[in-house]
Protein backbone atom coordinates (compact mmCIF):
# COMPACT_ATOMS: atom_id res chain seq x y z
CA UNK A 1 0.00 0.00 0.00
CA UNK A 2 1.54 3.43 -0.80
CA UNK A 3 1.76 5.91 1.93
CA UNK A 4 -0.55 8.28 0.51
CA UNK A 5 -3.55 5.62 0.37
CA UNK A 6 -2.69 4.71 3.69
CA UNK A 7 -2.87 8.45 5.19
CA UNK A 8 -6.36 8.66 2.73
CA UNK A 9 -7.45 5.69 4.55
CA UNK A 10 -6.43 6.46 7.82
CA UNK A 11 -8.47 9.81 7.39
CA UNK A 12 -11.59 8.30 6.70
CA UNK A 13 -11.11 5.77 9.43
CA UNK A 14 -11.43 8.75 11.93
CA UNK A 15 -14.44 10.05 10.88
CA UNK A 16 -16.29 6.56 10.85
CA UNK A 17 -17.49 6.63 14.57
CA UNK A 18 -19.65 10.11 13.40
CA UNK A 19 -20.59 8.35 10.30
CA UNK A 20 -21.89 5.22 12.13
CA UNK A 21 -23.73 7.14 14.69
CA UNK A 22 -25.29 9.16 11.68
CA UNK A 23 -25.59 5.52 9.80
CA UNK A 24 -25.93 2.94 12.53
CA UNK A 25 -28.96 0.43 11.45
CA UNK A 26 -32.09 0.46 13.69
CA UNK A 27 -30.92 4.32 14.91
CA UNK A 28 -34.04 6.85 14.94
CA UNK A 29 -33.62 10.73 14.50
CA UNK A 30 -36.00 12.19 16.76
CA UNK A 31 -37.25 16.10 16.54
CA UNK A 32 -37.99 18.25 19.52
CA UNK A 33 -39.40 21.90 18.87
CA UNK A 34 -39.49 24.26 21.83
CA UNK A 35 -40.84 27.65 21.80
CA UNK A 36 -39.07 29.35 24.13
CA UNK A 37 -35.32 29.73 25.74
CA UNK A 38 -32.99 26.83 25.78
CA UNK A 39 -31.73 28.32 28.88
CA UNK A 40 -34.88 28.15 30.91
CA UNK A 41 -35.17 25.78 33.19
CA UNK A 42 -39.09 24.71 33.20
CA UNK A 43 -38.77 23.73 29.39
CA UNK A 44 -35.51 21.85 30.07
CA UNK A 45 -37.38 19.87 32.17
CA UNK A 46 -39.45 19.37 29.68
CA UNK A 47 -37.27 17.85 27.77
CA UNK A 48 -35.62 15.91 30.44
CA UNK A 49 -38.58 14.25 31.27
CA UNK A 50 -39.56 13.23 27.95
CA UNK A 51 -35.88 12.18 27.18
CA UNK A 52 -36.13 9.84 29.98
CA UNK A 53 -39.70 8.78 29.31
CA UNK A 54 -37.83 7.63 25.84
CA UNK A 55 -35.36 5.51 27.74
CA UNK A 56 -37.77 3.53 29.86
CA UNK A 57 -39.35 2.76 26.65
CA UNK A 58 -36.37 1.78 24.90
CA UNK A 59 -35.40 4.84 23.07
CA UNK A 60 -31.06 5.96 24.47
CA UNK A 61 -29.94 9.07 22.61
CA UNK A 62 -26.89 8.21 21.07
CA UNK A 63 -27.19 4.37 20.83
CA UNK A 64 -30.54 3.88 18.87
CA UNK A 65 -31.82 7.43 18.61
CA UNK A 66 -30.67 11.21 18.12
CA UNK A 67 -32.74 13.26 19.82
CA UNK A 68 -32.68 16.76 17.87
CA UNK A 69 -33.42 19.80 19.84
CA UNK A 70 -34.50 23.22 18.65
CA UNK A 71 -35.22 26.16 20.60
CA UNK A 72 -37.32 28.99 19.09
CA UNK A 73 -37.42 31.87 21.84
CA UNK A 74 -37.45 35.47 20.20
CA UNK A 75 -40.47 35.85 17.73
CA UNK A 76 -42.09 33.92 15.23
CA UNK A 77 -39.58 34.19 12.61
CA UNK A 78 -36.99 32.47 14.93
CA UNK A 79 -39.48 29.63 15.75
CA UNK A 80 -40.66 28.94 12.04
CA UNK A 81 -35.93 28.96 11.51
CA UNK A 82 -36.22 26.33 13.81
CA UNK A 83 -38.69 24.48 12.54
CA UNK A 84 -37.42 24.28 8.61
CA UNK A 85 -34.01 22.80 10.52
CA UNK A 86 -35.48 20.07 12.35
CA UNK A 87 -37.77 19.37 9.17
CA UNK A 88 -34.92 19.75 6.70
CA UNK A 89 -33.22 16.34 8.84
CA UNK A 90 -36.01 14.29 7.87
CA UNK A 91 -36.58 12.88 11.31
CA UNK A 92 -39.20 9.61 11.95
CA UNK A 93 -41.00 11.95 14.06
CA UNK A 94 -41.63 15.68 15.90
CA UNK A 95 -42.07 16.46 19.08
CA UNK A 96 -43.43 20.32 19.77
CA UNK A 97 -44.80 22.47 22.39
CA UNK A 98 -47.22 25.03 21.90
CA UNK A 99 -50.03 26.03 19.02
CA UNK A 100 -47.36 28.19 17.57
CA UNK A 101 -44.93 25.44 17.12
CA UNK A 102 -46.61 22.53 15.70
CA UNK A 103 -49.16 24.87 13.54
CA UNK A 104 -45.17 26.27 11.91
CA UNK A 105 -44.20 22.15 11.82
CA UNK A 106 -47.34 20.94 9.84
CA UNK A 107 -47.37 24.20 8.00
CA UNK A 108 -44.11 23.02 6.32
CA UNK A 109 -44.42 19.34 6.41
CA UNK A 110 -47.80 16.52 5.92
CA UNK A 111 -45.22 13.71 6.12
CA UNK A 112 -43.24 13.73 8.96
CA UNK A 113 -45.07 12.97 12.28
CA UNK A 114 -45.86 15.16 14.82
CA UNK A 115 -46.76 14.76 18.26
CA UNK A 116 -47.78 18.11 20.61
CA UNK A 117 -47.15 17.72 24.34
CA UNK A 118 -49.03 20.68 24.96
CA UNK A 119 -51.39 22.81 22.99
CA UNK A 120 -54.81 24.50 23.45
CA UNK A 121 -58.10 23.71 21.72
CA UNK A 122 -56.33 21.80 18.94
CA UNK A 123 -59.98 21.38 16.70
CA UNK A 124 -60.65 25.22 16.68
CA UNK A 125 -57.21 26.05 15.33
CA UNK A 126 -57.43 23.88 12.73
CA UNK A 127 -54.48 21.60 13.94
CA UNK A 128 -56.73 18.26 13.75
CA UNK A 129 -60.19 17.47 12.18
CA UNK A 130 -60.91 15.17 15.12
CA UNK A 131 -60.28 13.89 18.31
CA UNK A 132 -60.63 10.17 18.32
CA UNK A 133 -59.07 10.01 14.98
CA UNK A 134 -57.16 12.52 14.44
CA UNK A 135 -55.99 11.81 10.57
CA UNK A 136 -53.17 13.25 8.74
CA UNK A 137 -49.60 13.94 10.56
CA UNK A 138 -50.55 15.07 13.74
CA UNK A 139 -51.70 14.27 17.45
CA UNK A 140 -51.25 14.33 20.97
CA UNK A 141 -52.13 15.93 24.38
CA UNK A 142 -54.52 19.19 24.76
CA UNK A 143 -53.01 21.02 27.85
CA UNK A 144 -56.36 23.58 27.83
CA UNK A 145 -58.76 24.81 25.84
CA UNK A 146 -60.77 28.11 26.17
CA UNK A 147 -64.01 26.82 28.81
CA UNK A 148 -60.64 26.83 31.32
CA UNK A 149 -60.70 30.45 30.97
CA UNK A 150 -63.92 31.33 33.10
CA UNK A 151 -62.44 28.85 35.86
CA UNK A 152 -59.34 31.63 35.77
CA UNK A 153 -62.16 34.15 36.60
CA UNK A 154 -63.65 32.30 39.26
CA UNK A 155 -61.16 31.51 41.29
CA UNK A 156 -59.49 34.65 41.17
CA UNK A 157 -62.71 36.23 42.31
CA UNK A 158 -63.07 33.64 44.71
CA UNK A 159 -59.10 34.14 46.41
CA UNK A 160 -60.11 38.79 45.92
CA UNK A 161 -63.84 38.64 46.80
CA UNK A 162 -63.20 42.67 45.88
CA UNK A 163 -61.81 42.37 42.62
CA UNK A 164 -63.67 44.25 39.99
CA UNK A 165 -61.46 44.76 37.05
CA UNK A 166 -59.47 41.96 35.56
CA UNK A 167 -56.54 42.61 32.99
CA UNK A 168 -56.06 39.67 31.09
CA UNK A 169 -51.94 38.93 29.75
CA UNK A 170 -52.05 37.13 26.28
CA UNK A 171 -49.89 36.32 23.35
CA UNK A 172 -50.67 39.12 20.15
CA UNK A 173 -49.89 36.13 17.69
CA UNK A 174 -51.96 33.21 19.60
CA UNK A 175 -54.59 31.73 17.28
CA UNK A 176 -56.65 30.79 20.46
CA UNK A 177 -55.84 33.62 23.46
CA UNK A 178 -58.79 35.65 21.88
CA UNK A 179 -61.04 33.18 22.22
CA UNK A 180 -59.84 32.64 26.22
CA UNK A 181 -60.61 36.39 26.29
CA UNK A 182 -64.10 35.97 24.59
CA UNK A 183 -64.49 33.79 27.57
CA UNK A 184 -63.39 35.70 30.66
CA UNK A 185 -66.13 38.44 29.03
CA UNK A 186 -68.98 36.31 29.11
CA UNK A 187 -67.94 35.22 33.01
CA UNK A 188 -67.41 38.37 33.83
CA UNK A 189 -71.01 40.04 34.90
CA UNK A 190 -72.19 36.89 37.05
CA UNK A 191 -68.83 37.39 39.02
CA UNK A 192 -69.57 41.55 39.51
CA UNK A 193 -65.86 41.80 37.16
CA UNK A 194 -67.07 44.94 35.78
CA UNK A 195 -64.00 45.65 33.30
CA UNK A 196 -61.94 43.10 31.08
CA UNK A 197 -59.00 44.38 29.68
CA UNK A 198 -56.84 42.47 27.23
CA UNK A 199 -52.84 43.40 27.57
CA UNK A 200 -50.69 42.07 24.71
CA UNK A 201 -47.53 40.51 25.69
CA UNK A 202 -44.02 41.70 24.35
CA UNK A 203 -40.84 43.00 25.98
CA UNK A 204 -40.67 43.68 29.86
CA UNK A 205 -40.59 47.32 29.26
CA UNK A 206 -43.91 46.87 27.50
CA UNK A 207 -45.33 44.72 30.39
CA UNK A 208 -44.55 47.07 32.60
CA UNK A 209 -45.69 50.09 30.93
CA UNK A 210 -49.24 48.65 31.10
CA UNK A 211 -49.25 47.47 34.26
CA UNK A 212 -48.45 50.01 36.13
CA UNK A 213 -51.16 51.88 34.31
CA UNK A 214 -53.94 49.10 35.24
CA UNK A 215 -52.43 49.60 38.57
CA UNK A 216 -53.70 53.03 39.16
CA UNK A 217 -57.68 52.00 39.60
CA UNK A 218 -58.20 49.63 42.78
CA UNK A 219 -59.42 46.51 42.79
CA UNK A 220 -58.06 44.66 39.76
CA UNK A 221 -56.28 41.46 39.20
CA UNK A 222 -54.40 39.38 36.58
CA UNK A 223 -55.16 36.57 34.41
CA UNK A 224 -51.94 35.36 32.94
CA UNK A 225 -52.34 33.22 29.52
CA UNK A 226 -49.41 30.75 28.81
CA UNK A 227 -47.45 31.15 25.91
CA UNK A 228 -44.15 31.39 24.29
CA UNK A 229 -44.06 35.47 25.55
CA UNK A 230 -45.69 35.16 29.28
CA UNK A 231 -42.94 32.79 29.66
CA UNK A 232 -40.42 34.68 28.66
CA UNK A 233 -41.07 37.44 30.54
CA UNK A 234 -42.53 35.69 33.95
CA UNK A 235 -40.31 36.63 35.83
CA UNK A 236 -40.88 40.33 35.17
CA UNK A 237 -45.07 39.58 35.20
CA UNK A 238 -44.29 38.02 38.91
CA UNK A 239 -42.55 40.75 39.91
CA UNK A 240 -45.10 43.48 38.95
CA UNK A 241 -48.44 41.61 40.45
CA UNK A 242 -45.80 41.78 43.65
CA UNK A 243 -44.83 45.10 43.52
CA UNK A 244 -48.59 46.50 42.73
CA UNK A 245 -50.28 43.75 44.88
CA UNK A 246 -52.44 42.40 42.06
CA UNK A 247 -53.78 38.86 43.06
CA UNK A 248 -52.66 36.98 39.48
CA UNK A 249 -53.81 33.56 38.64
CA UNK A 250 -51.44 31.50 35.56
CA UNK A 251 -52.16 28.66 34.17
CA UNK A 252 -48.51 27.15 34.72
CA UNK A 253 -47.97 25.72 38.00
CA UNK A 254 -44.21 27.26 37.27
CA UNK A 255 -44.83 30.45 37.69
CA UNK A 256 -46.69 29.87 41.17
CA UNK A 257 -42.98 27.41 42.56
CA UNK A 258 -41.50 31.23 41.18
CA UNK A 259 -43.72 33.30 43.26
CA UNK A 260 -47.20 34.24 41.64
CA UNK A 261 -50.09 33.66 43.24
CA UNK A 262 -52.23 31.07 42.18
CA UNK A 263 -51.93 28.55 39.35
CA UNK A 264 -55.16 26.08 37.45
CA UNK A 265 -53.87 24.11 35.03
CA UNK A 266 -52.58 20.46 33.57
CA UNK A 267 -49.07 18.92 35.01
CA UNK A 268 -46.90 19.97 31.87
CA UNK A 269 -44.02 17.57 32.92
CA UNK A 270 -46.42 14.46 32.84
CA UNK A 271 -47.82 15.63 29.62
CA UNK A 272 -44.78 15.51 28.11
CA UNK A 273 -44.41 11.61 29.93
CA UNK A 274 -47.34 10.98 27.73
CA UNK A 275 -45.98 12.33 24.62
CA UNK A 276 -42.92 10.31 24.54
CA UNK A 277 -45.32 6.76 25.14
CA UNK A 278 -46.69 8.20 21.41
CA UNK A 279 -43.10 9.33 19.98
CA UNK A 280 -42.25 5.68 20.86
CA UNK A 281 -45.75 3.99 18.87
CA UNK A 282 -44.73 5.62 16.24
CA UNK A 283 -41.38 4.47 15.75
CA UNK A 284 -43.19 1.14 16.21
CA UNK A 285 -44.88 1.80 13.34
CA UNK A 286 -47.91 2.86 14.25
CA UNK A 287 -49.85 6.19 12.26
CA UNK A 288 -50.21 9.47 13.63
CA UNK A 289 -53.57 9.97 12.65
CA UNK A 290 -55.15 6.51 14.28
CA UNK A 291 -53.63 7.33 17.57
CA UNK A 292 -56.26 9.80 19.73
CA UNK A 293 -56.10 13.06 21.05
CA UNK A 294 -55.76 13.30 24.69
CA UNK A 295 -57.02 15.64 27.47
CA UNK A 296 -56.16 16.10 30.55
CA UNK A 297 -58.30 14.19 33.59
CA UNK A 298 -57.00 16.37 35.90
CA UNK A 299 -56.23 20.20 36.46
CA UNK A 300 -54.23 20.85 39.43
CA UNK A 301 -55.26 23.99 41.55
CA UNK A 302 -51.61 25.54 43.83
CA UNK A 303 -51.70 28.26 45.93
CA UNK A 304 -48.78 30.09 47.15
CA UNK A 305 -48.96 31.56 50.97
CA UNK A 306 -46.07 33.64 50.88
CA UNK A 307 -47.02 35.35 47.23
CA UNK A 308 -50.49 36.18 49.19
CA UNK A 309 -48.84 37.40 52.15
CA UNK A 310 -46.61 39.80 50.12
CA UNK A 311 -49.76 41.10 48.68
CA UNK A 312 -51.72 41.39 52.11
CA UNK A 313 -54.22 39.11 50.41
CA UNK A 314 -55.77 36.46 52.82
CA UNK A 315 -56.80 33.41 50.71
CA UNK A 316 -59.99 32.08 51.93
CA UNK A 317 -59.40 29.34 53.51
CA UNK A 318 -62.62 27.35 52.29
CA UNK A 319 -60.15 27.53 48.70
CA UNK A 320 -57.06 27.00 50.59
CA UNK A 321 -58.46 23.45 51.43
CA UNK A 322 -59.30 22.61 47.69
CA UNK A 323 -55.92 23.63 46.74
CA UNK A 324 -53.72 20.43 45.66
CA UNK A 325 -51.07 22.11 46.99
CA UNK A 326 -50.29 24.90 49.06
CA UNK A 327 -46.38 25.99 48.99
CA UNK A 328 -45.50 27.73 52.17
Amino acid sequence: MKRRDFITLLGGAAAWPIAARAQQPGMRRIGVLIAGLETDPEMRAWVQAFQRALERLGWHDGRNAMVEIRWGSGGVERLRSSASELIALAPAVILSTSNEATTLLSGQTNRIPIVFASVGDPLETGLITNMVRPGGNVTGFVSREAALAGKFLELLKEAAASLTRVAVLYNRDSRIHPRYIDVVRAAAPSLGIQAIIPVPVNDPAEIERDIDAFSHEANGGLIVLTGPPTRVNRETIIGLAEHHRLPAIYSDKTFVTEGGLMSYGADLIEQFRLSASYVDRILRGEKPGDLPVQAPTKFELVINSKAANAIRLAVPPVLLARADQVIE
